[in-house]
């Protein structure tokens, strides 16, 4: 599998987008003499740490149904993270009234499926420059001027996954803000167990791995990490030597929903997904 770098890019992802439309409702929208309104002001839209799902992107009248992890979440100073199914995302927008104005984005740059992959080339296409906005109860639209739609939903919140007794399976390794994928033959076998004996287990991606895991907040500080000596295949082998430098000594740990992450004090760690059992 194709490894990724961040990058700069001017058409921007599905969620990126989705950015626009949160900061439009989080302003509100004021109508009145020159808007064609009434005079009235519209509620603001609670955005801010709400997770919300890309529904769908509809290009030359043709709709595509977005992968299930395209989703985006706005904190509170109005910078926006999220997925769009495969890469991850950052930006900020402009608006006026409703018209959002998208400006460069940091977007990882992974190899996905090849649905996947279309789906963000469709998002890549449709959301750049002028989108105007509109807002009905809990869903979204952001058109543009050739009338290509992406439609948006506010995610119905899941209990978070727990840290202990949950296997969780690697999906990428990340340098600051920049994510790359396991390799093909690693990313099928790479999983951590944390046990409520303070244990730690799992597979590096081609060995086995186990050590002691001590959790206190939200650190967890790892020692007596061991694993099995198999000869693994060198892309395979360097992820191996990643991930064991993430397991030794402590890192910080956040979870929300069912996703994981892990960072080392150097600032390299790795992302993980709750196994659903």
């Amino acid at each position: 599998m194709d490894t990724s770098h961040t990058r700069i890019s001017g058409p921007l992802t599905g969620a990126v987008t989705v950015l626009a439309l949160l900061t439009l409702a989080a302003c509100g929208t004021e109508s009145g003499p020159g808007a064609g309104g009434d005079g009235t002001v519209k509620p603001d839209l609670q955005v801010s740490g709400i997770d919300w799902t890309v529904d769908s992107v509809t290009v030359d009248g043709k709709k595509t149904p977005a992968p299930e992890k395209a989703t985006v979440r706005i904190d509170e100073k109005g910078r926006a993270k999220g997925n769009t199914g495969c890469n991850h995302f950052g930006a900020d927008v402009k608006v006026k009234g409703d018209t959002v104005t998208v400006g460069p984005a940091q977007t990882t740059e992974m190899g996905c499926p090849k649905t996947v992959a279309h789906f963000e080339q469709q998002l890549q296409r449709t959301f750049k420059g002028e989108l105007k906005a509109k807002i009905t109860d809990d869903r979204m639209t952001l058109t543009t001027a050739d009338g290509d739609i992406v439609a948006l939903s506010e995610t119905k919140p899941e209990p978070a996954a727990r840290l202990l007794g949950t296997e969780w399976r690697v999906e990428s390794l990340r340098d600051g803000d920049t994510a790359t994928s396991l390799p093909e033959d690693a990313a099928a076998k790479a999983k951590l167990f944390f046990g409520e004996d303070g244990s730690v287990g799992g597979n590096l991606g081609c060995n086995n791995v186990s050590g002691k895991a001590k959790v206190s907040g939200s650190t967890i500080t790892f020692s007596k990490i061991a694993t099995t000596r198999k000869l693994c295949p060198p892309a395979v082998m360097d992820t191996e030597d990643a991930l064991l430098k993430i397991l030794d000594g402590k890192a910080e740990y956040e979870i929300r929903e069912r996703a994981l992450s892990l960072t080392g004090a150097d600032g390299k760690g790795l992302d993980a997904m709750a196994i659903a059992r």
